[in-house]
């Protein structure tokens, strides 16, 4: 049974003709598509796990494409966003691309700029998911850890000897080496590189 999770492009745009257009044209490229009228017909909508990404007009009835934009930015809720309008001006899309929109496609636009779009995306989701599940599953084993443990991860790390760590943490050095030994197995590092890769992953992502 294959467990990999399908991708969805989410619609809104208040034109029931180009919603149904557009979704077509992503269902007839095998990629499931659910459209919407507003963007809070989209925010009560619960969404199902998977890379996804957000087919936005920019002009809607109540809340605008761009303050849904900056909503789910604020709720640190992550989805690609290419816009589309029929009445596009440049602080318009310079506010969208530096808010971290993908594309900015002014009607009426080619079906393959799109679809190339909605491909980009979801290609940046897939890695961006298995990157956040690398980093859970990194953090499960760091919990592992015992806080003597995380002190000698930390000065391992940070490029310092066993006897200066053991001098540090005021142990022997044998017992340095013993929670080293602990740190490399708990964290299933390698070598000294590797626990270095993961705990720059850990830092940066905190």
């Amino acid at each position: 049974m294959n467990n990999r999770k399908l991708p969805t492009v989410f619609i809104i745009d208040d034109d029931a003709s180009v919603r149904q257009s557009i979704q077509d044209l992503v269902e007839s490229v095998g990629i499931d598509a659910k459209a919407f009228a507003s963007a809070q017909e989209f925010l009560s909508y619960e969404r199902r796990e998977g890379p996804s990404c957000l087919v936005l007009d920019v002009r809607l009835p109540g809340m605008s494409g761009l303050d849904l934009q900056s909503k789910l930015s604020h709720d640190k809720f992550q989805l690609p966003i290419i816009f589309i309008t029929g009445h596009a001006d440049i602080p318009m899309t310079v506010k969208a691309m530096k808010s971290g929109a993908v594309e900015f496609l002014t009607k009426p636009f080619r079906e393959q700029d799109l679809l190339d779009a909605i491909q980009r995306s979801l290609t940046h989701e897939r890695l961006r998911q298995a990157e956040n599940h690398v980093l859970v599953e990194l953090k499960d084993k760091y919990a592992t850890l015992t806080p003597r443990e995380r002190d000698v991860m930390s000065l391992v790390v940070s490029g310092m000897l066993n006897k200066q760590i053991a001098a540090e943490l005021g142990a022997s050095e044998t017992t340095v080496k013993i929670h080293r030994g602990n740190v490399m197995r708990k964290m299933q590092a390698n070598s000294l590189p590797d626990l270095v890769r993961i705990a720059d992953k850990l830092s940066t992502r905190e």
